[in-house]
């Protein structure tokens, strides 16, 4: 028996499993600020729902993205985390590619090329450009969201282009647990394709440190 955990953080907490390749369990916290507290009790509640332990766990996959710093970063890790500790594999997949692998699988798919579009908040949005079949052939992309291409639109971000959407509105961490050996090895560096918006500064201020130095001089 196989039982793989699919792990995603790039816009809310979605976990899912899939037992020998069939979806067991969903579980979904729509919060965009709790990654951290959130995750790991909803894989504990999914696999509960299922009736397994985090000991049957075979496998897991996780989704890097791309999406934002600190979500993503909690999701790789604990994915990390986990599959270390039970001595498993772990592989990552571009989130935007469940989506699309998610949209071409149904009776409403595009006979064509189409779009999958993420929130990336400040104004900007997440996407990709996929064939029939759901596989990528361009992207993925952060850009104001009249830069998304005239094409048929799925995905969590696809209202913010103004613009007509159909198919897959989220992401389904049970088909990414189901898929992994349909969906492309993205690796497990979290796809931020741009900076985080905190970081360590890279030298000391000097405003500090003068007045100290006064201090010590007057002693």
């Amino acid at each position: 028996m196989s039982l793989v955990l699919g792990i995603d953080t790039a816009t809310d907490v979605r976990v899912g499993l899939a037992r020998d390749g069939v979806v067991v369990a969903r579980g979904v916290v729509e919060d965009r600020r709790a990654h951290a507290e959130q995750l790991l009790p909803l894989v504990r509640a999914a696999l509960a729902d299922a009736g397994h332990t985090v000991a049957d766990l075979t496998a897991i996959a996780v989704g890097v993205g791309p999406g934002p710093f600190t979500g993503l970063r909690v999701g790789v890790a604990a994915a990390r985390t986990l599959a270390e500790a039970l001595g498993l594999g772990v592989r990552g997949a571009c989130s935007l590619d469940v989506v699309a692998l998610d949209w071409a699988g149904r009776p409403d798919a595009p006979a064509g090329e189409f779009a999958v579009v993420a929130d990336a908040r400040r104004k900007e949005v997440y996407w990709a450009r996929y064939a029939a079949d759901g596989s990528r052939v361009a992207g993925p992309f952060v850009t104001a969201p009249a830069e998304v291409p005239e094409l048929p639109l799925c995905g969590p971000g696809a209202a913010l282009t103004g613009r007509e959407a159909a198919g897959p509105d989220a992401l389904d961490a049970g088909l990414l647990a189901a898929s992994t050996d349909r969906l492309p090895d993205a690796g497990l560096v979290p796809l931020y394709l741009r900076r985080p918006d905190a970081e360590v500064p890279t030298a000391r201020k000097s405003t500090l440190l003068q007045p100290r130095l006064a201090m010590m001089g007057n002693r």
